[in-house]
């Protein structure tokens, strides 16, 4: 009887431990699987083997990802007979599109690639990385220069013509512009706090000769309000001081921010003058 309940212990043991063998088969299994699933990915998709890049000039670089953060690194390099010829650079994954400009005494050849990889990845076994086809890289011809010549004398009348247009006065007041920025969206925030000590500044902010905020005491903290620009022309903003504080002249700090761009900049205002920044949108 005592052999036989031994039997019995035995093959109830040996059932549970080959149950068990298996369960961590299936679990190991499936995390190879959910690692496999979560594997990070890089394609380049320009260039491609039947592009062809002109230099000097600016080119298109493009991928798609998968698995790869938007606020992850990428590094680019083009490549001539797998030698490194130019650092394109390091882009963040949230925008995987750029122009690109190209050395201006790249040799011709269809002998050029492009390389892409992940910088510092979560997981250093699995790095995504991509390289292209092949392409070419051709000089501008003398027929090419003249048209682009041509036409970027064009683009400068008229960008000259637009900015003749922005205001140099308001309300008997002087403007004058110390910066000049580039958004990526029309719809943009901008936010404003005082620039240094609390002293009783009273503004108002004014885009494009209309007031978006109006008779404002400056505060240390930030006030924030979405406006929305015209696309068809430069936007001026300035800065207009209702009094002078404690410590004149008036000055804001003001951080103006898109898409994926963000700019802070520091306007100074008194009773005669009104500083200003152009803002246009990226093209």
């Amino acid at each position: 009887m005592k052999i036989y309940s031994i039997f019995i212990l035995a093959f109830l043991l040996s059932q549970i431990w080959n149950e068990a063998n298996a369960a961590n088969a299936l679990k190991h299994k499936t995390e190879q699987g959910e690692q496999n699933n979560s594997k990070s990915s890089l394609t380049i998709t320009s260039p491609n083997g039947s592009t062809i890049w002109k230099v000097p000039g600016k080119v298109k670089l493009a991928w798609t990802s998968e698995n790869i953060p938007e606020d992850r690194n990428i590094m680019f390099y083009l490549t001539k007979d797998d030698t490194v010829v130019q650092e394109l650079g390091i882009f963040k994954n949230n925008k995987p599109f750029y122009e690109i400009a190209i050395t201006r005494g790249m040799q011709e050849g269809d002998n050029y690639r492009v390389i892409g990889i992940e910088l510092f990845p979560d997981d250093k076994f699995n790095i995504a990385k991509s390289a292209t086809a092949l392409f070419k890289v051709e000089k501008v011809s003398k027929d090419e220069k003249g048209v682009k010549t041509a036409l970027t004398e064009t683009i400068e009348k008229e960008k000259a013509v637009k900015k003749s247009k922005i205001r140099d006065k308001f309300d008997g007041r002087k403007i004058n512009y110390v910066n000049e920025l580039t958004v990526d969206s029309k719809e943009i925030c901008i936010s404003l706090w005082d620039h240094g000590r609390k002293d009783g500044d009273i503004v108002s902010i004014y885009l494009n000769g209309k007031a978006i905020v109006n008779m404002y005491h400056l505060e240390y903290r930030k006030k924030m309000f979405n406006v929305t620009l015209d696309p068809s022309k430069p936007n001026d903003l300035f800065l207009y001081a209702h009094n002078l504080g404690r410590f004149p002249p008036n000055t804001v700090s003001i951080e103006i921010t898109g898409k994926t761009t963000s700019e802070n900049i520091v306007l100074n205002s008194d009773l005669k003058t009104c500083e200003a920044v152009i803002i246009n949108i990226k093209e």
